[in-house]
C-alpha cells in the first residue's frame, strides 16, 4: 500500500513505526528537515520537506498513485485542508486526519465529501480518555480492548497467587470457574534479567503468579474473569475489588483537562483533583472545569503536596504531562506513598516497556491508544477492529468471515480445520450482528431480529458467513497470513 503521512511528530512517528513494519511504501511530509532525516535513518521510507497543503508537494510525494493519506500534523486546519486537496485534486481513496477540535467529530457534515472530505477523524486525546475510562471501569485490568461494538472484550490482568485460575493448567479452566466462558489467548511471563516473554497457550500451559494474562470474553463476563485471575479469596490477597472513586491527575494539559471534564460529566460521583505546575494554566483550568473538580497549583513530584492532598486515599493516580521522566517519577512517588493504582503516560516505547507492570501498574503510550483506529483502514479483507498490544508488537484483530464454503477458506469449516498461523490464537466468535454489506431494504421486514451472541468456540464449532471472529496475533509478521485465510475468491464479488 502506498501511504503519505503528513507530520513527523510523535503521532506521525508512531504511525510510521507501525506501518513500515508491514512493508508499506511510505512517504512522510514535514517542514522540519531534521525530523525527516531522523526518520529516514531509522526506517525504510522517503522524507519530503514541504507543506502538506501545497499541491505541488503532494504531487511530488506521489499523491496521484497513493492509496491513503494520514494527516497528523500539529494543526487541525493543516490536516483538514490537506485532506480536501487530496480528495479534490488527486482523488486519494482513503483520507484520515488527526483533529483535536470537537467541531469536526466523525460523522459531522463538516468532514464529509462536501466538507473537508475526511474519511476518518482521529483524536489521540479522545482515544486516551476512552482507554482510561475502561481502566476505571475495570480497575484490576492492565488493558481493556473492545470488539464487535463492545459485546466482547480482550483484557490483560496480572495473575495473583491464590486466585481461582492461578497455578492451574488452562485445560482445567472450566472446572475452576465453570460459569464463566472465556478464552486465554496469551501469557507474558516475567524472567529474571530479561523482558517479559510470550508463552504460547495450550491446554497444558499453567498460569503462574505474576503472569500477564490476555483473556477474551463477553463484556458482561469481564468482572468475573478479572476476579478469577486477580483475587485471592482464601487469604484476602490481591488488589481490593472496590470501585475507583478518588482520582488524582498530574498534568492539566489537553489530556488532563479533557479527562477531568468527562469524569465530572459522567455523574458517577468521582472525586477528581488536577495538579499543574503553571499558575496561569491553573487559573484557566479552574475557569473551565466544573466546580467539583479541585485544581491545585504545584509539582506532582512534591511529596509534601501529595501528602497534604491525601495521596494514600487515592484509588487511581494518573501522570498525564508531556514529560516522560516527570510522569515516571511522580507515579513512582505516588505509589510509594500509598496510591492504590498508578498510570503513567510515556511516549518513548523503551521507557514504557521498562516500567509497565513494575511499581507503575500501567505504562500507557499515547500513540498506541489510537493506532488501532488507523490500522483498521490499512488491513486487507473485512477487518472491523484492530487493537495494538504490547507496545505495538502484538495485535487483537476482529475480522468478518465472508462468502460460503466454495469461495471462503473459513466459512463452513470447523475451527480445527482452519489454516491459521501456528501462533495466531483463535479467540471467540460474535454471531448475529447486522451485516454491514447487506443491501439497504433487502432484509425481510417480517423477520424476527436475532440477538447477537458471543461464542467461545470449541474445535468442532463451524464458522458461518458474517461471523465476527476475534484473533490474537503475538507477532505482526503473522497478520498477512491471517488476512489471507479470511480472503474470499473473486467469484464471491
Amino acid at each position: 500500500m502506498r501511504v503519505i503521512i503528513l507530520g513527523a511528530g510523535r503521532v506521525g512517528e508512531s504511525v510510521v513505526d507501525s506501518l513500515v513494519s508491514e512493508k508499506n511504501d511510505i512517504t512522510v511530509i514535514d517542514t522540519d528537515a531534521r525530523r525527516l532525516r531522523a526518520l529516514e535513518e531509522r526506517y525504510d521510507l522517503r522524507g519530503l520537506v514541504g507543506s502538506g497543503v501545497d499541491p505541488d508537494v503532494l504531487e511530488e510525494a506521489g499523491a496521484r498513485d497513493a492509496d491513503m493519506l494520514i494527516a497528523c500534523a500539529a494543526l487541525d486546519e493543516t490536516n483538514l485542508v490537506c485532506c480536501k486537496i487530496a480528495h479534490r485534486r488527486f482523488n486519494i481513496p482513503t483520507r484520515i486526519a488527526r483533529v483535536r477540535s470537537q467541531a469536526f467529530r466523525h460523522g459531522s457534515d463538516l468532514v464529509d465529501k462536501e466538507g473537508f472530505a475526511v474519511d476518518r477523524v482521529i483524536c489521540p486525546e479522545e482515544s486516551l480518555t476512552r482507554y482510561i475510562f475502561k481502566l476505571i471501569e475495570y480497575p484490576e485490568a492492565l488493558q481493556v480492548r473492545e470488539f464487535a461494538g463492545g459485546l466482547a472484550c480482550l483484557v490483560s490482568v496480572r495473575a495473583v497467587a491464590g486466585a481461582p485460575l492461578v497455578a492451574h493448567d488452562i485445560a482445567d479452566l472450566r472446572d475452576c470457574v465453570p460459569d464463566v466462558p472465556m478464552r486465554i489467548v496469551a501469557i507474558y511471563r516475567r524472567f529474571e534479567d530479561e523482558p517479559d516473554r510470550f508463552i504460547a497457550c495450550s491446554g497444558r500451559t499453567r498460569v503462574e503468579p505474576g503472569d500477564e494474562v490476555f483473556v477474551l470474553a463477553a463484556r458482561d463476563d469481564i468482572p468475573r474473569v478479572l476476579h478469577a485471575l486477580h483475587r485471592d479469596e482464601h487469604r484476602g490477597q490481591g488488589r481490593p475489588q472496590r470501585s475507583v472513586q478518588r482520582i488524582m491527575i498530574a498534568g492539566g494539559g489537553r489530556v488532563g483537562e479533557r479527562l477531568a471534564q468527562e469524569l465530572a460529566a459522567a455523574g458517577a460521583g468521582f472525586h477528581v483533583k488536577v495538579i499543574d505546575h503553571g499558575a496561569e494554566r491553573c487559573i484557566e483550568l479552574a475557569g473551565k472545569l466544573p466546580h467539583e473538580v479541585l485544581v491545585l497549583h504545584g509539582d506532582a513530584t512534591d511529596e509534601n503536596l501529595l501528602e497534604d492532598e491525601g495521596i494514600e486515599t487515592i484509588d487511581l493516580f494518573l501522570a498525564l504531562t508531556n514529560d516522560d521522566e516527570n510522569n515516571i517519577m511522580s507515579s513512582l512517588l505516588a505509589k510509594q506513598m500509598g496510591a492504590r493504582r498508578v498510570l503513567a503516560l510515556i511516549n518513548r516505547r523503551s521507557y514504557a516497556e521498562l516500567m509497565h507492570g513494575t511499581q507503575i501498574d500501567i505504562a500507557l503510550s499515547p500513540a498506541q491508544a489510537m493506532i488501532g483506529e488507523l490500522l483498521a483502514h490499512v488491513r486487507q479483507g473485512d477487518v472491523q477492529a484492530v487493537h495494538s498490544l504490547r507496545r505495538g508488537v502484538a495485535e487483537g484483530l476482529e475480522i468478518v468471515a465472508r462468502g460460503d464454503r466454495k469461495t471462503s477458506r473459513v466459512v463452513g469449516r470447523a475451527v480445527r480445520d482452519l489454516k491459521l498461523p501456528e501462533q495466531a490464537h483463535f479467540g471467540l466468535i460474535v454471531r448475529g450482528l447486522p451485516d454491514a454489506l447487506a443491501v439497504a431494504g433487502a432484509a425481510d421486514p417480517q423477520a424476527t431480529p436475532v440477538e447477537p451472541q458471543v461464542i467461545i468456540p470449541s474445535a468442532d464449532t463451524v464458522i458461518e458467513s458474517n461471523d465476527h471472529v476475534v484473533i490474537f496475533v503475538p507477532h505482526k509478521r503473522l497478520i498477512r497470513d491471517v488476512e489471507k485465510a479470511f480472503r474470499v475468491s473473486a467469484a464471491f464479488f
